[in-house]
């Protein structure tokens, strides 16, 4: 089976099997103002954790091309599988960054309810985007299940999950896609080769020419794509979509890019990315070469570039103060999100834990009684 690699295909070609449905204007605006929001969260929540107010982000610059393009080739009633870098996919389809926020600080309006990690983001709308975890892979065999489960019931819907380079060396990347393989599932496996497993290269990652050959072994196309065109990731991404949706089973999409960033806020690239080649990978910002696709298309100026950055910088910046302002998880939902009526060995060890908040001065105690 042959592995096959798109340097740059931002127009499919007529009549082709493979053939994306094109972006309108409108679709193209959209794009654009995702890419330029998840920029905008990245900026805004760095800022927050520098200064304390949050505890963690995963830097997503660099990337926006290969996650927008992906999220639009796919159906609102499809499944995301992402990974703790897909900030833009969820941007993408409708959630609000004030939703994102929620998480970020771990309020009582968190879906989650402070029970994740920042960046491991719930939604309960407007997609059916799962639950990030933050072990490696972990992600791609649960698409697999799901995307079995829903060609055993008969629908189309097809699943896709993002992980990144560093996931290929996981257990979840080797079982999934040779499931996935063997059942012909409709799932979409998206690479999002950024050069980096935190600090490991790909160099010494694999040994392979690619992570797009990888798809040979497990029996399914393997297809390579310039990560930061998202003409070229989205056309990549629905060819994939299109073949699972009519039974022909799974595809592997590496996506060539680079995180100009650290792993996460915890990290400090400069100690491993020699400073040549974020300055070359800096020049293929993909958000200012979609800038340049779109002026070309007579769809932006400057003055457009600029307005929307201040809009997204306004918008993610409101987020976060009103979601600061948020309190945080009553103490009682610790068990009232787990059990529809308390067994009574729980129950004695609510009213131990509310006595035991009271007499510490915890406000959300209440008056110490256990309310459930």
């Amino acid at each position: 089976m042959k592995t096959t690699e798109r340097r740059r295909v931002s127009e499919p070609q007529k009549g082709s099997k493979e053939e994306a449905p094109r972006l309108d204007e409108a679709g193209l605006l959209r794009a654009y103002h995702a890419m330029v929001r998840v920029r905008a969260f990245d900026e805004i929540c760095l800022k927050l954790q520098r200064a304390g107010r949050i505890g963690f982000s995963v830097p997503n610059k660099g990337i926006e091309a290969t996650q927008i393009g992906a999220a639009s080739a796919l159906r609102e009633t499809d499944w995301i599988f992402p990974s703790y870098r897909d900030f833009g996919m969820a941007l993408y389809h409708g959630v609000t960054p004030l939703e994102m926020m929620h998480n970020m600080f771990g309020n009582a309006q968190d879906y989650s309810k402070g029970r994740q990690m920042p960046v491991h983001f719930t939604f309960a709308r407007p997609i059916r985007f799962v639950s990030i975890s933050s072990p490696i892979g972990t992600q791609i065999p649960h698409a697999v299940g799901a995307a079995y489960a829903a060609q055993r019931r008969g629908e189309d819907t097809v699943m896709l999950t993002s992980f990144g380079d560093g996931g290929t060396s996981s257990l979840g990347f080797h079982s999934g896609l040779n499931f996935a393989g063997v059942w012909k599932a409709p799932v979409v496996f998206l690479c999002q080769n950024n050069q980096y497993a935190i600090s490991c290269p790909s160099s010494e990652q694999t040994a392979s020419e690619s992570y797009a050959v990888k798809a040979v072994a497990y029996g399914m196309p393997g297809v390579k794509v310039d990560g930061n065109d998202l003409l070229a990731v989205r056309e990549a991404v629905a060819a994939a979509v299109a073949r699972a949706r009519v039974g022909e089973g799974p595809t592997l999409i590496e996506a060539f890019t680079f995180r100009m960033g650290g792993h996460s806020t915890s990290d400090d690239p400069t100690r491993y990315v020699p400073k040549e080649q974020l300055e070359e990978w800096s020049k293929k910002d993909p958000i200012a070469r979609f800038e340049k696709a779109l002026e070309a298309r007579g769809l932006w100026t400057t003055a457009l570039g600029e307005k929307t950055r201040a809009e997204a910088l306004e918008e993610v910046s409101q987020a976060a103060r009103t979601a600061e302002a948020v309190a945080r998880p009553g103490l009682e939902t610790i068990f009232s999100d787990v059990y529809a009526t308390v067994p009574r060995h729980l129950r004695v060890q609510g009213e131990e834990a509310f006595e035991l908040a009271r007499r510490r001065g915890d406000p959300s105690a209440g008056d110490g009684q256990f309310p459930l």
